[in-house]
């Protein structure tokens, strides 16, 4: 029988069933075999076969608009509830469990990466998705997973903020695309492995490139014409103890002498070094100069090889421990606890792959 699909093309020929099995007639052998062929039908056996040749076609035709409409549009798939139930195993209420890519097509994570709160996180956890659970995704997932990454590239690309993180993104996924191109043996990528790397690869080198050719404007205070280096020392020295990464000292040092100056100040990396790690894990790596000095600074980026930084976000996902659902802050979900606040605890990207593991 003849495979009627989106890719399906008509040769001009028909299957028509005869006393001796179906036979396979083009448009030319019924017009000069008419004699020699018994095609007698009754108007009601024609109208039964034109009706199921009509809803046939019907079906191919909603078939290819469908898939036309999923393989064109950059849009994830979105569904309405922001939350989802998460379990592990089939009970009699629900059937199956739940997976990762589930979670990652119900949640709606391009609304998250708009909001400033939440765009860290969702960046921290698609780099734990590429490094090691990409092949675990659905295809849908994987598709999103990808229009996702091309809003997060425009935002960064517009807002000219978070460039660093995103190149370490980008890197992490092509390194790991790479690896699972060349091995796919032992790890499947849903799809064509030509779109993957004709396509997906290439969107990649082409954003890595347009991130290496941004060009940040210098930003003054509007109304006073002020910038950083115009503040007094003092107030200079209490935003960098905002920052929370050293990376950012060490790049805001190199903008001028002064600042440089600034940043090498021993109390700047003696905060880091406490904020993310612990009295212990200090004194095993404990760095003394030649006048008898703490290194802060060499301390830190050693401990940074050696022991994870602490993560902090200003918002995160929250599980609920009562209902088992997986949502924003800001999003209700239907739990029936007295106290929804005591029972919902917030979920960081490790522990969200982790809910997931089976």
């Amino acid at each position: 029988m003849p495979f009627l699909g989106q890719d399906w093309r008509s040769p001009g020929q028909s299957w028509v069933k005869t006393e001796e099995g179906w036979k396979n007639y083009s448009l030319d052998d019924k017009n000069s075999n008419d004699s020699d062929v018994s095609y007698c039908k009754t108007e009601d056996e024609c109208f039964q076969e034109n009706l199921r040749l009509s809803v046939t076609y019907d079906m191919a035709a909603k078939k290819r608009r469908k898939d036309c409409m999923n393989n064109n549009a950059k849009i994830p798939y979105f569904h309405k509830e922001k939350w989802i139930y998460v379990h592990k195993g089939s009970t009699k209420e629900r059937h199956g469990y739940c997976t990762l890519g589930e979670a990652f097509n119900r949640l709606d994570f391009c609304s998250a990466i708009k909001d400033n709160r939440r765009f860290n996180y969702v960046v921290r956890l698609l780099e734990l998705i590429a490094k090691s659970q990409l092949p675990s995704l659905s295809g849908v997932a994987q598709k999103n997973y990808m229009n996702i990454l091309e809003r997060v590239v425009q935002k960064v690309l517009g807002d000219q903020q978070n460039v660093r993180p995103i190149k370490e993104l980008l890197q992490t996924l092509y390194v790991s695309l790479c690896g699972l191109v060349q091995d796919m043996g032992k790890s499947v990528l849903v799809g064509n492995i030509n779109c993957w790397v004709h396509l997906s690869m290439e969107n990649i080198l082409q954003w890595q490139q347009q991130l290496d050719n941004i060009q940040i404007n210098r930003m003054s205070w509007t109304g006073t014409g002020m910038t950083l280096t115009d503040l007094p020392a003092s107030l200079q020295l209490n935003i960098m103890e905002r920052l929370s990464d050293g990376r950012d000292l060490v790049s805001l040092g190199q903008v001028t002498p002064d600042l440089g100056q600034l940043t090498e100040d021993r109390l700047l990396w003696k905060r880091l070094c406490q904020y993310h790690f612990t009295d212990r894990q200090i004194r095993k790596r404990l760095m003394v100069s030649d006048k008898g000095q703490l290194e802060w600074k060499k301390m830190y980026f050693k401990l940074c090889r050696c022991y994870p930084v602490r993560e902090q976000y200003s918002e995160t996902l929250q599980f609920c421990t009562h209902c088992h659902i997986l949502f924003w802050k800001d999003t209700n979900h239907p739990c029936t606890a007295n106290n929804t606040e005591s029972c919902c605890k917030p979920v960081s990207p490790q522990g969200f792959i982790n809910l997931f593991k089976f």
